[in-house]
């Protein structure tokens, strides 16, 4: 492990020696390119685990230590975001553990907005794949710092060459190779670093990646190169980074910090190849807790008073006591356990209690955090996706993304003395952001119509209702795909009402919400408004 250089602060005041040491991100890509098995084994090299279960591990009855849902472990798939937190040669890291499915973008978008920058994974097989794009899209947008890792180089892919190419041309920014892969026979056996003139040679274990790798380090010579692989093998390996050298782009920390310039790392998570050199090199160059935008301004980390929005609402992460967990990013200042603070959406005071940091369900009591820090609140329903928390003045941070539905079904319960149980899950579940809540009629006491980005959203949705709840629903679908929320005045709404490609409903705001078949149906209300403002999310 290098030393890691020298941090600049971004206020006049230096940074604190503990906030200068966090590093929060995410880990974005496409379904099946491996990300939970990344999140495993870094968690594994970071000491939070000593052995690592993978989602295939199914024999040896290990489950991935991020998917803690029931559904997770069933499917093996992410469908929430996990946070966890490790110490690692002097870095405290919090790590955000995205789903990769597209259908739960939502979860994932709110945990970027949490996130200073992201690990970017990509198959080596099909290299940028759309998932990725739109995420990387996101980030891009947000000018997060993004490191790029190929990952499954343990088996046949494309050329690091043409994979290097076909990066800078998807996400059109300049990508430098950070480490190079030697491989021999099609198959990854050492990793380049190529700003350290080093070669780490791996060596593979008997329990299929399991615990950590074995690795000799010798330096970037044909001797050394020749010691432990072919002829051939030296040749090529040392063509491509000549190749580079005289082709690639030039290494610019500040441009990779900016993002700008994008690192591009080569490994293996399953069988650790590549693993720790690419962690160690990641939280060096990685940037600490980053400044947040405010309304004139921004809050930076040096900032001394405490602030911190909350990105994430998560019900029964404990299904023996119901308990609700905000988690909220720590934006500036030092927290203690017990501070008082103000909730800035209503002005109270808010008495953090019994705060927790993570490891994914796992938690433990934790008395102070600091800016970079992601911390759980106990939460009876007080807080807020969005919520900005603060001592000193008051702040306000942005939004943080909302996306209408694009699925909509009624649901329903057999049992009518179960209806009370199955109202409380859906409400808790809507502050989650799991789904948005609607009503045909703005008379009714409560929603009977849910919303979802996404068709597994609903999977997802009956599945914790009857497994967290004990109520087993039914829905059924509306076939409607678009909505757009309404102003005017009534007479117009029911004009627009009367056309048989389009339905009325009511948010949990009552405010009114126009459902369309089509895409062509909202192009045609559009063109026809009749005094009618349509959105596509409210204000």
């Amino acid at each position: 492990m290098t030393a890691p250089s020298a941090l600049p602060s971004p206020t006049p005041r230096a940074l604190h020696p503990e906030i200068a040491r966090r590093r929060t991100f995410a880990i974005i890509s496409h379904p099946d390119a491996g990300k939970t098995t990344l999140t495993e084994k870094l968690l594994l090299y970071g000491g939070a685990l000593h052995l690592a279960g993978t989602v295939k591990a199914r024999r040896a009855e290990r489950h991935a230590t991020s998917d803690w849902l029931a559904l997770e472990k069933e499917r093996g798939i992410s469908v929430t975001t996990s946070v966890m937190q490790f110490d690692y040669h002097g870095f405290r890291v919090n790590l955000l553990d995205t789903p990769g499915h597209e259908d739960f973008s939502e979860d994932t978008y709110r945990t970027l907005v949490a996130a200073d920058c992201a690990i970017m994974l990509v198959d080596n097989r099909k290299g940028v794949e759309e998932r990725t794009r739109q995420l990387y899209e996101v980030c891009r947008r947000r000018r997060l710092p993004i490191f790029a890792f190929v990952n499954k180089c343990d088996r046949v892919g494309q050329e690091p060459l043409e994979l290097l190419g076909l990066l800078e041309q998807e996400l059109g920014l300049p990508v430098v190779a950070a480490m190079w892969p030697v491989m021999e026979n099609d198959t990854l056996h050492a990793v380049v670093d190529r700003r350290r003139s080093v070669v780490h040679w791996f060596q593979r274990g008997g329990d299929h990646g399991a615990s950590r790798v074995a690795i000799e380090t010798t330096p970037l010579t044909h001797e050394a190169l020749a010691a432990h692989a072919s002829r051939s093998t030296v040749d090529r390996t040392f063509e491509e980074l000549g190749l580079l050298d005289a082709a690639g782009h030039a290494w610019d920390p500040d441009a990779i910090t900016r993002g700008e310039l994008i690192p591009l790392y080569f490994g293996s998570a399953l069988t650790n190849f590549g693993v720790e050199p690419f962690l160690d090199d990641f939280l060096e160059l990685a940037p600490g807790p980053t400044p947040r935008p405010i309304a004139g301004g921004e809050i930076t980390p040096a900032h001394e008073e405490f602030t911190g929005f909350v990105f994430k609402i998560q019900a029964n992460m404990d299904p023996k006591h119901r308990d609700r967990i905000a988690f909220v990013r720590i934006v500036s200042g030092h927290f203690e356990a017990g501070l008082t603070a103000t909730l800035g959406r209503t002005g109270k005071p808010l008495r953090m209690n019994l705060p927790q940091q993570f490891l994914a369900q796992e938690r433990t009591h934790v008395d102070d955090a600091w800016a970079g820090d992601v911390i759980g609140l106990h939460d009876r329903g007080t807080l807020r996706i969005g919520d900005a928390i603060f001592t000193g003045k008051p702040v306000a941070f942005a939004d943080i993304p909302r996306f209408p539905p694009e699925h909509f079904s009624r649901i329903s319960v057999k049992d009518p003395l179960r209806r009370p149980h199955l109202d409380t899950g859906l409400r808790q579940l809507a502050e989650e952001g799991a789904v948005q809540l609607f009503k045909a009629d703005p008379q009714a006491s409560v929603p009977d119509i849910v919303g979802a980005v996404g068709q597994l959203q609903f999977d997802v949705l009956l599945h914790r209702l009857e497994h967290e709840y004990g109520v087993p629903a039914k829905l059924v679908s509306l076939g409607m795909s678009h909505a757009r929320w309404i102003e005017g005045d009534e007479k117009a709404l029911l004009r627009a009402t009367l056309m048989r490609d389009r339905q009325l409903l009511y948010d949990a705001k009552d405010r009114p919400v126009l459902l369309f078949t089509n895409s062509f149906a909202v192009r045609w209300a559009e063109r026809e408004s009749d005094g009618l403002v349509l959105k596509e999310f409210p204000d």
